[in-house]
């Protein structure tokens, strides 16, 4: 119950018109038909005249849109006596509005929801006796000792007091694997502790933490984009300026001013006020059938003139979750073994790659031995003892403690290695990355197709890795090491526009709120990504930003090509109308019938029948956009490609 006053609350003309058309219906079952003329008459010019001080208001910002001629439709209708005519124009003119608000409100919440999810509570020591205490983050003051314990956000920005730790800084910088840091080293606040508590000391208060200088970025983007021109007010001008001229020269040629009304009650701009509306809306509902929620009618409209694609690398050109690439074993060891040993000692580690080399043997259908006894030593490695024999696996530093013959390995760029030792024998190397997405080259090659020729990587990671990644998928311009600020400084400073920005982490909510189209990979992104995006793709895919580019192409070409047919029906409407034949010819013919219709309200003209039968054909036609049928083709030839699993990356490039 509480939606319908919310509903009414945030559209209350809509509200208002639907009450006072059911009201007129109540005054025509108690045969007090007369009063509904001066209802609806005087309804409709009340909501001219305020509509009449909001276009003055606009025209003073320079803009213009088809409430103009609305407005004087309804006066002009109310002047012929077409007083239900104007209720429905009424009811068009505030309906086209809230429908467009709606599709296209993205509101004050989304900053909010992003905000609520910013560290809130921290963990501060006393000095003296250890104790955990705990304060909210906004409390935490410059020089106070925080336990982080294990999967804990970061709450403020802070230096390492512990001896190590690991950290999953992906949603700050786009670096995909765990960074490790050491006793004196800068913490962010925003990333995530690996398994093992670590302690830090506050250098900065959460209002100046880097999570909230990310917030402030969204907050200041947001507001510095550019308001969406509705497409229907591109064509509000001439279509008034011809309509009116057509009108006046009936009245002139014909020297009656009923003949310069007439005109007007067909040329009412409800095709120009439904259509687009229709149009979008369908286009967002297949949107999200193709797990693509699109915030707003604008989105889509933009999405159909990007010139330029701005993509981030972890986990939107990459699936951000590291995988076992390539097994490389010693003389004396084959691949199966060292990746068995590996597992072994790795199921008593908490790092995070310890899950990735256990199911990189499980996929291999390789048995995983008991050790025992394990020992771990934080951020570098593990050492299990099975029977007689030692396994340590990690840093190339804790492997030569015990094998003085290991050896680096080759890396490229995004690789990193872990090293194996066999009781004091270096038995080889183990190579994990963040692979491309199987359809991150197709994606980029139909981007470029559907007109979004350039394209650009923006990635936090160095620049050897982001290289790799931009050459795998045809990417030609690149900008790495690139911190939030300077994302949304390249983004701003690119000049073939609309620019579509594709990113899924924290740090990315800022660029996705300064672009022209903010889309988040949404399935496993970041809830900051996801707010300050203009669209979210809810599936782990890709290709759906080329789907989202199409259906904004399809949903435009089906609107304009709905208002372009209602234009010319209208106007081959006013031109009869214009020499007097729709009242001469058919007038009489259809009476009887919309007595029927109306409930024996008004003896309407047949120019009205005319122009709903229009109304009727364009909204049809703008639902077109809703697409169906070519989803359904387009989901036959262009299948989601799944993640590959940790062992069959292995398996595939291991020897």
């Amino acid at each position: 119950m509480t939606r319908i006053p919310a509903f009414a609350l945030r559209y209350p003309v809509v509200s208002t018109t639907i009450v006072v058309g059911v009201l007129g219906l109540a005054l025509v079952a108690v045969d007090a038909a007369s009063m509904v003329r001066w209802l609806f008459s005087g309804y409709g010019l009340v909501v001219a005249l305020i509509e009449f001080v909001g276009m003055l208001r606009r025209l003073r910002r320079g803009s213009l849109g088809i409430d103009l001629l609305a407005i004087i439709a309804i006066v002009a209708t109310v002047l012929v006596g077409e007083y239900v005519a104007t209720l429905l124009i009424v009811l068009m003119l505030a309906g086209g509005a809230a429908l467009e608000d709606f599709a296209a409100g993205r509101a004050a919440r989304e900053l909010d929801a992003l905000l609520k999810r910013a560290p809130q509570i921290a963990h501060r020591l006393d000095p003296d006796s250890g104790e955990a205490t705990d304060v909210a983050a906004t409390e935490v003051r410059v020089g106070d000792l925080l336990l982080v314990r294990p999967s804990e956000i970061v709450p403020v920005d802070g230096q390492l007091h512990s001896d190590s730790a690991a950290f999953d800084e992906s949603s700050l910088t786009g670096e995909s694997l765990p960074v490790e840091r050491a006793v004196g080293d800068g913490v962010l606040s925003g990333s995530i502790n690996g398994q093992v508590a670590a302690t830090i000391v506050a250098t900065a208060t959460a209002a100046n933490s880097q999570y909230q200088q990310i917030i402030a970025l969204v907050d200041e983007a947001s507001k510095s984009k550019a308001p969406v021109v509705r497409l229907a007010d591109r064509y509000a001008v001439p279509f008034t300026v011809g309509s009116l001229a057509l009108a006046g020269l009936a009245w002139a040629l014909s020297g009656d001013p009923v003949r310069f009304a007439e005109v007007l009650v067909v040329a009412t701009p409800c095709p120009l006020l439904l259509a687009a509306p229709v149009a979008f809306m369908g286009g967002m509902s297949r949107a999200a059938r193709n797990g693509i929620i699109v915030k707003g009618a604008g989105v889509l409209e933009a999405l159909s003139r990007a010139r330029t694609v701005v993509f981030d690398k972890t986990g939107t050109l990459t699936y951000g979750t590291p995988a076992i690439t390539e097994v490389r074993p010693e003389a004396g060891f084959t691949a199966d073994e060292l990746l068995t040993l590996a597992a072994s000692a790795e199921q008593y580690s908490s790092h995070v790659l310890a899950a990735s080399v256990i199911g990189a043997a499980h996929e291999r259908g390789l048995t995983l031995h008991t050790a025992d006894s394990a020992s771990e030593a934080a951020t570098f490695g593990v050492e299990a003892r099975f029977g007689d024999g030692t396994v340590r696996v990690g840093k190339l530093t804790f492997i030569t403690d015990e094998a003085a013959d290991a050896t680096a390995t080759h890396l490229a760029g995004g690789e990193l290695a872990m090293y194996v030792a066999v009781d004091g024998r270096f038995a080889g190397s183990i190579v994990a990355s963040d692979r491309v997405r199987a359809n991150a080259r197709q994606s980029v090659a139909d981007l470029a197709r559907l007109g979004v020729r350039e394209n650009l990587m923006l990635t936090g990671d160095a620049r050897a890795t982001a290289q790799h990644v931009a050459g795998q998928v045809g990417i030609v311009h690149v900008r790495a090491d690139c911190l939030p600020s300077d994302k949304v400084e390249a983004v701003r400073a690119l000049t073939r526009r609309p620019v579509i920005m594709v990113g899924d982490g924290v740090n990315d909510a800022p660029v996705l709120a300064v672009a022209d189209v903010g889309i988040a990979m949404g399935a496993k992104g970041a809830t900051a990504a996801s707010e300050s995006a203009d669209a979210v793709i809810l599936l782990d895919d890709i290709s759906r930003v080329v789907s989202a580019v199409r259906i904004g192409k399809d949903t435009v070409r089906v609107a304009l090509h709905s208002i372009w047919l209602g234009i010319m029906l209208s106007v081959v409407l006013m031109v009869v109308a214009a020499f007097g034949l729709i009242p001469a010819t058919a007038g009489a013919i259809s009476q009887e019938v919309v007595d029927l219709v109306a409930f024996g309200l008004i003896p309407a003209t047949a120019g009205a029948i005319s122009q709903e039968v229009v109304d009727l054909v364009t909204i049809l036609n703008a639902l077109r956009a809703i697409g169906g049928r070519r989803d359904r083709a387009a989901a036959r030839r262009a299948p989601v490609s799944a993640p590959p699993t940790p062992a069959a990356s292995a398996a595939a490039v291991a020897p």
